[in-house]
Formats: C-alpha cells, sequence, structure tokens
C-alpha cells in the first residue's frame, strides 16, 4: 500500500500536464490512440531523461528505492494510472468538441 501512495505522490505533479495535454491535442481533433502513443513516448523520454542527470534523479527517487521501487515500475505504474486517469476524460472531453 505504501508503494502505491509513494507512486501517487511521484505522479501528482504530472496530472495537470497530462490533462493540459490530453485538451490541447483533443483541440487538435486527435484521436486516443494517437495520443495515448504520445503520452508513452513522452514518459520514455522523461524515464531517459532522469537517467542522463543520474546526480539529480538519484536524490529524487531515493524514496521510491527505499520502499522497493525501481525507477522503471516506478514510471510504468504511473503510465497506467495516467492511463486509468486519461481514457475516461478524452472520451467524456471528445463528446463535447
Amino acid at each position: 500500500m505504501n508503494q502505491l501512495f509513494s507512486i501517487f505522490v511521484f505522479y501528482r505533479p504530472f496530472v495537470f500536464w497530462s490533462f493540459g495535454f490530453n485538451i490541447v491535442f483533443s483541440f487538435l481533433k486527435y484521436n486516443i490512440i494517437p495520443i495515448l502513443i504520445a503520452k508513452l513516448f513522452l514518459v520514455v523520454f522523461i524515464w531517459t531523461w532522469f537517467f542522463m542527470d543520474v546526480a539529480n534523479s538519484k536524490q529524487k527517487l531515493i524514496f521510491h528505492k527505499n520502499l522497493g521501487i525501481s525507477s522503471f515500475k516506478l514510471f510504468a505504474l504511473s503510465f497506467i494510472i495516467d492511463l486509468f486517469l486519461s481514457i475516461p476524460f478524452l472520451l467524456i472531453l471528445k463528446e463535447f468538441i
């Protein structure tokens, strides 16, 4: 349970960026699947950026590592949480656009 809570804490700053990304690409008339694929590429980019900036990433992810969460698991579960939040939001948003 602590692991899931810490993943939510890690994902919390990205929620507003994710919804903003959803809104912008929905207004540009993209379908749901290309939006989710673009978000997957962004998650992979952010994950590699964390590894390129090794000094900062070790300090930022030390809390998660102490709970036994690898960085891959952290980013993968954050993406899955984002999918569970984005898909209903995009479906509702598509009805109004």
